[in-house]
């Protein structure tokens, strides 16, 4: 299993009527927070997209148990859960500044082709650096 942890600022934005962090911006979170897991081993987004592959997001479960708050940092908790075939999985857990779980999430997407936007297995360079990490923890400090 390869986790990593990273931090958020809530901004000002990203918050409602109520003072609460919309529910949309987690999508944004988790992207981040995914693709910092990823950076951590050696995969960047950037480095994905010129070799001529894609990884659209295909599939999306949250659990929401507390709201968060403008200004709060953020915990979020990644791991890649699985790669098989052409998906790959990762779940989350975000923690308040009390340390207390305040989201639940897991995230599914494809390996794509850029030229085709067809799926397919994921290049040897990204199945070599989950190979080489696995049991990685890392904190973000």
């Amino acid at each position: 299993m390869i986790a990593y942890e990273c931090k958020i600022r809530v901004m000002y934005p990203d918050t409602d009527q109520m003072g609460y962090v919309h529910h949309s911006n987690y999508v944004k979170y988790y992207e981040t927070a995914r693709w910092e897991l990823l950076r951590n081993i050696g995969i960047s987004y950037k480095s994905v997209e010129d070799a001529g592959y894609l990884l659209p997001v295909t599939g999306m479960i949250f659990k929401f148990l507390k709201p968060a708050f403008y200004d709060e940092l953020l915990m979020i908790e990644t791991r890649l859960k699985a790669i098989k075939g052409a998906r790959i999985w990762f779940t989350y857990k975000t923690y308040n500044t009390d340390g207390e779980m305040i989201n639940q999430a897991e995230t599914s997407l494809a390996f794509v082709t850029k030229d085709s936007r067809k799926p397919c297995h994921p290049p040897d360079f990204i199945l070599k650096a989950i190979k080489g990490n696995l049991q990685k923890e890392q904190i973000h400090a």
